[in-house]
């Protein structure tokens, strides 16, 4: 999971990535605090995750990649797959668990824009930036024509922005400045893609982890180049 730069120094975060278990929370400004996964994200990719991937077409992307255990298992399947996240030490893992890693936020230059097939939005990394309707349009841009968006929302039916800092709660540390964040279920975030002209194509719950699947129904027209698995592949290299 990755949010904005505010976090990308953070050194709880790395911590955690280190050791591979937390506690870590993303608090509130009213104290309100939402766990980290932190155990599940540094382990490998478990039977939900791999429900997802085997829904992935062509080359993807996954936005927020963390430990990078979905970018490792999908390298490891032969696919074109390249992770992005803000947190350096985020980036570090996903290279050495075998996939390929750009420190980047979304809202940045990527490669291959207009091209991926596939974007992961994967353990509520569809609240990065606090503003759905601008990721969405982002992710859209991204995609080539027709490409798939797969993101996991809130288990609960919310649609909230907040301003939110990463916290270990063991010795009350918060690190960096409130950045924006956002928690989305699956009604708000559909209404939210219908609006902004993506077509549902799938809505599903495995575990307790739900999940929507969103055709762009951005026209070739609309892209500088067509889908070209090379060029996305050459342009992969980490920084």
């Amino acid at each position: 999971m990755a949010g904005q730069a505010p976090w990308a120094g953070s050194d709880p975060y790395a911590a955690a990535l280190r050791a591979g278990r937390g506690p870590l929370f993303l608090r509130r400004t009213d104290g309100w605090l939402l766990p980290l996964e932190v155990e599940r994200w540094c382990a490998g990719a478990d039977t939900v995750d791999l429900e997802v991937l085997d829904r992935c077409e062509g080359a993807v992307l996954d936005v927020g990649c963390g430990p990078g255990r979905l970018v490792a298992e999908l390298a490891a399947r032969g696919r074109t797959v390249l992770g992005i996240d803000v947190s350096e030490a985020a980036v570090a893992h996903t290279v050495r668990s075998g996939g390929q890693s750009l420190r980047r936020s979304v809202f940045e230059p990527l490669p291959g824009e207009g091209r991926w097939d596939t974007v992961l939005l994967m353990d509520g990394n569809v609240g990065i930036g606090g503003d759905p309707r601008a990721l969405l349009a982002r992710v859209a841009a991204l995609l080539a024509p027709g490409g798939l968006l797969i993101a996991e929302t809130a288990r609960v039916d919310v649609d909230e922005r907040a301003h939110v800092q990463l916290v270990d709660v063991t010795d009350g540390h918060a690190s960096g400045s409130p950045f924006p964040w956002a928690r989305i279920g699956t009604r708000a975030l559909l209404d939210r893609a219908a609006a902004g002209g993506w077509r549902t194509v799938a809505q599903w719950t495995s575990g307790d982890r739900p999940f929507v699947a969103l055709r762009s129904d951005r026209s070739a027209s609309s892209s500088a180049e067509p889908p070209n698995s090379t060029a996305v592949i050459s342009s992969q290299r980490a920084r």
